[in-house]
């Protein structure tokens, strides 16, 4: 999880294909909206269900995203990446799922929170031996996958945007409507708490490792 060296490069404008695309699509073209839906609903299914953690959220969000970009793409003009503008979409469709959650007390993302005030996360201890020669591949994907659904959603949707959908900096600020500031404060504290909660898992399963083998 190495920071990006081009994290102050300018968001780059759709690719010409793709601009081609959106403008036909604008037109009404509905098969070159489906060529768009092709191309991103993968990506935008598995951001939702990282951000909701269920199916069934994410399929709503993946249906309400495309339908919403389809009924205002005269909004998008172009500036920005148009995945970076169906990912604002996307994200925003699932945070109100989760807000709609009665049993859900998750923090908002738009509430400010003073990070500089916060106590710094306590010193991590260090592994052992390295989790691959423990656990096999997939293990390791579903130990991850639950240490990120563990996270609170104002860090898990921007660990999810920067290191798995791999976004630039300044397109994860743009789509969470955040400063650079904000979105590598809540980057770090993402790994930070990641890092701890697989110490955690890592831990805890070689004890049980050692138990069994007493």
């Amino acid at each position: 999880m190495e920071s990006d060296p081009h994290e102050t490069a300018p968001i780059y404008e759709s690719s010409p294909s793709e601009a081609l695309l959106v403008e036909r699509a604008r037109q009404g073209d509905v098969t070159a909206f489906g060529d768009l839906i092709s191309k991103y609903e993968r990506r935008i299914y598995r951001m939702a269900r990282q951000i909701t953690q269920n199916d069934e959220d994410a399929e709503d969000v993946l249906q309400e995203t495309f339908l919403k970009a389809f009924e205002h793409l005269d909004s998008f003009q172009g500036q920005s990446k148009f995945y970076t503008w169906l990912t604002r979409i996307a994200v925003n469709e699932s945070l109100m799922k989760l807000r709609k959650r009665k049993s859900d007390r998750t923090v908002s993302l738009d509430e400010n929170i003073e990070t500089e005030e916060e106590p710094i996360v306590r010193e991590i201890a260090v592994w052992d031996d390295t989790p691959e020669l423990r656990y096999s591949q997939e293990e390791m994907r579903q130990i991850l996958d639950k240490a990120i659904d563990g996270l609170k959603p104002i860090f898990r949707t921007v660990f999810i945007l920067r290191d798995v959908e791999e976004l630039s900096t300044e397109e994860t600020a743009e789509v969470l409507g955040l400063s650079i500031a904000a979105v590598k404060s809540r980057l770090l504290r993402a790994r930070l708490q990641l890092r701890e909660k697989l110490t955690r898992i890592f831990k805890r399963k070689g004890d049980q490792i050692l138990g069994y083998a007493k």
